[in-house]
């Protein structure tokens, strides 16, 4: 969620839908002094990897709601923003956003399906899947890092 906000700041502040990569990175560097530029690139390239914002003809934009995002009095990100997110926790994240509930209940769906549907027989990556579908919530970017989630459980 940290990483949401930290996308969401430039956008909500500037009251802007999209914005240059130089406009973000200078918000992030130097007008907050949140980060480096180098930590700005890094973060841009990991949130468009993660499927959090977009690029067209050079303007990012978010693909999350930012209506939906509170940006706190004094908010500073940490550095876990530039830690690899769990695959499981970015789909969870995804399919609240685009069904627009809450995380919680999300995993409350999928935890319901899990045991009602497959009498506790199927893994939660796997049932995020159905849910994804369920929601129409694009998921292949995700595939390999779910699946490698079912291998080690």
């Amino acid at each position: 969620m940290t990483l949401q906000l930290t996308l969401a700041a430039p956008f909500k502040h500037s009251r802007k839908a999209g914005m240059r990569k130089n406009e973000l990175v200078y918000y992030y560097a130097l007008d907050r002094k949140w980060m480096s530029t180098e930590q700005a690139n890094l973060l841009l390239r990991r949130a468009g990897e993660d499927g959090l914002i977009r690029e067209e003809n050079g303007v990012f934009s978010p693909v999350f709601d930012l209506a939906s995002v509170s940006i706190p009095v004094g908010f500073k990100p940490t550095s876990a923003i530039f830690e690899r997110n769990d695959p499981v926790q970015v789909m969870i994240g995804r399919i609240a956003s685009a069904a627009k509930i809450s995380e919680t209940e999300v995993v409350a769906e999928m935890n319901g399906i899990i045991k009602t549907g497959f009498d506790t027989y199927l893994l939660p990556p796997a049932a995020l899947i159905l849910l994804a579908k369920k929601y129409r919530v694009p998921f292949e970017d995700l595939r390999d890092g779910l699946r490698q989630s079912i291998e080690k459980a």
